[in-house]
């Protein structure tokens, strides 16, 4: 099988890579093909990390399964009425599963496969219950759902004196909800002061971040929010040169210049939803044995900046009773 660019302009929808599997000719008994719209809700590394990670997982297993499997990323850009074209066009072009990377793109795209069944195997949502994509029968996939307390615990671990915690989050995303109202209960809990800052737009978690600044929080906590993500590569350097350490949901903000996190593994995440995708094509949803449920991804990964922790004077290995503590430094990726 060659590998095939599959070039599609439709309905405005922006379309990033495409793809099928691999070998030099197709033989004989190489006459299955699955065909998998892949749709990340937005473009930032995170969503980008998973996609890339669930499309090389469907290169190794067809090439492993010597079948074909055609697959189409998209980007929402984070516009629900694109999404919902984007789910209009794969559905027309008869894809056997999509795959929609955070809770908006997953949200629409379920609603969308409603009178088809077509499988929806979703990546990276925090908590699926709340956002409503649990117990339907076509519809599972795997969660980043957040371990808030343990974040909280090493924000007081690395400054034991911490008396203003900062909430940084957008309220269109879903997934924040929950984590910020748990962040809530625990500083509560220590009678911590708290700032809570929202906003929806970059330049609004800009401006949100520069009022946690002018306010002197002493650290700042953000979930695995898509929109805050957007825009960490700017507010990272306005934090580490104010002195604030800033706490994220993922890896993938701290690879933008966050101090630290505790989560899952996004290249593993995405692994793991092409294999459950896989099964759902070729031997049916419910072989997955999540159907109508999720996989929940493991935690215990730390990650921490270690250009961030220069500028903050603060030493990674505080955190080493955490768990694997993994170090990296700032890129764009």
């Amino acid at each position: 099988m060659k590998h095939s660019a599959i070039l599609k302009t439709a309905m405005a929808v922006t379309l990033l890579t495409a793809g099928a599997c691999a070998a030099d000719e197709p033989t004989a008994d190489e006459t299955t093909v699955y065909k998998v719209a892949v749709v990340k809700q937005l473009d930032h590394a995170s969503l980008d990390e998973i996609a890339i990670a669930v499309t090389d997982e469907f290169d190794a297993l067809a090439e492993e399964n010597g079948i074909t499997i055609e697959y189409t990323v998209y980007s929402g850009q984070n516009d629900q009425s694109v999404l919902q074209q984007i789910a209009s066009q794969a559905l027309a072009d008869g894809v056997d599963a999509i795959i929609p990377i955070a809770t908006l793109a997953a949200q629409t795209m379920t609603a969308a496969a409603a009178d088809s069944g077509t499988p929806v195997i979703f990546a990276a949502v925090s908590d699926p219950a709340s956002a409503e994509l649990t117990d339907i029968p076509y519809v599972t996939g795997t969660s980043d759902a957040l371990n808030t307390a343990q974040i909280m615990d090493m924000i007081f671990t690395a400054d034991p004196g911490a008396n203003t915690i900062g909430l940084l989050y957008s309220k269109s995303e879903t997934n924040s909800l929950m984590p910020i109202e748990e962040a809530k209960t625990y500083l509560d809990g220590k009678g911590i002061d708290y700032v809570e800052v929202t906003g929806n737009t970059n330049d609004e978690i800009i401006q949100a971040a520069s009022s946690l600044i002018a306010a002197d929080v002493d650290a700042v906590f953000t979930p695995t929010d898509n929109v805050v993500m957007a825009a960490e590569l700017a507010i990272a350097g306005m934090f580490a040169e104010a002195g604030i350490p800033h706490y994220a949901g993922a890896d993938s903000f701290v690879r933008n210049g966050a101090f630290a996190t505790c989560g899952v593994n996004y290249t593993e995440l995405g692994k793991t939803t092409a294999d459950i995708a896989f099964k759902a094509v070729s031997e049916g949803i419910d072989a997955t044995g999540t159907a109508g449920s999720f996989e929940v991804m493991p935690g215990g990964i730390i990650t921490v900046n270690t250009e961030t922790a220069d500028a903050l004077g603060a030493d990674p290995s505080v955190f080493a009773s955490f768990g694997e503590v993994v170090e990296v430094v700032t890129s764009e990726d």
